[in-house]
């Protein structure tokens, strides 16, 4: 979002937000990163029309918040990896060809995915026991092959079921972790950085999947503005506390307002 002029940026107008969106329905669909900008958004949109009525509830792990003066809503449901993870005999299997849930994401307006954050996770914080693609099952394997695998079937959906004059997509780029190492973890910062770091893996990746498409999709391209926030991070004062601080999601009000911003600029520019 280099080309972002960074005076608009401060010129969020939440109201016309809510008028532009009027009659239509808006769903994000990740991890628990994705959770972040969409509790942002329906914060920044209640501080702009403090006086509008709204509804809140989760049902079946979708939550919705409903503006019903402007007929909006905004939904939240998390699925993590895109693609299915299936139990079965031998046990949970992440399969990397098969999106049994896109179902959900038809006769939305605006989609807005996200996916990265837990492909590292083992141990007992991993979803799967085994990945599947094709004829393939194995045990484990590179999570940036897996990621782009994941991604190209997510790739294909969007192709083939999406109607690019009905809906507008658009993808929450990488956000970084601030805590795979003691060196440059969150703990105690106060400050940003002073530059961001280079450029992600996975930013790579996904930059690579999304310009192979033949539909368009809107990256939000979130990496590097978040990379120098080391300073915005939840912490100590996380659920985990001091024992597992939590350098990964974000503070609100913080680093998802301003990628709300940026789907701000994108869907009115």
């Amino acid at each position: 979002m280099d080309e972002v002029d960074r005076n608009f940026l401060k010129l969020f107008n939440g109201v016309k937000l809510l008028r532009k969106l009027k009659g239509k329905k808006v769903m994000f669909v990740g991890d628990s990163l994705s959770l972040n900008q969409w509790q942002s958004l329906t914060c920044m949109l209640h501080v702009a029309a403090p006086q509008a009525l709204y509804t809140l509830h989760t049902k079946d792990g979708l939550s919705t918040f409903t503006f019903p003066e402007y007929d909006v809503s905004l939904k939240f449901i998390r699925n993590a990896f895109l693609v299915d993870i299936k139990v079965e005999g031998r046990g949970r299997v992440l399969r990397l060809d098969s999106i049994g849930t896109g179902k959900i994401w038809r006769g939305f307006n605006l989609l807005i995915f996200n996916s990265w954050h837990w492909w590292l996770h083992t141990g007992r914080k991993q979803h799967w026991d085994w990945i599947a693609y094709g004829n393939n099952t194995v045990k484990d394997m590179d999570r940036l092959v897996a990621y782009k695998k994941a991604l190209n079937t997510w790739a294909k959906w969007i192709d083939s079921n999406i109607d690019p004059t009905k809906t507008r997509v658009f993808f929450q780029g990488v956000s970084p972790d601030h805590g795979r190492s003691t060196a440059d973890n969150c703990g105690g910062r106060t400050r940003p950085l002073k530059r961001p770091g280079s450029p992600h893996p996975a930013e790579v990746v996904l930059e690579n999947v999304l310009r192979g498409m033949g539909k368009t999709v809107h990256l939000l391209n979130v990496t590097r503005i978040s990379q120098v926030r080391i300073d915005g991070h939840p912490s100590v004062y996380g659920h985990g506390g001091h024992r597992d601080m939590d350098c990964s999601h974000w503070c609100l009000s913080g680093v998802p307002d301003i990628w709300n911003q940026f789907l701000y600029y994108m869907l009115i520019h």
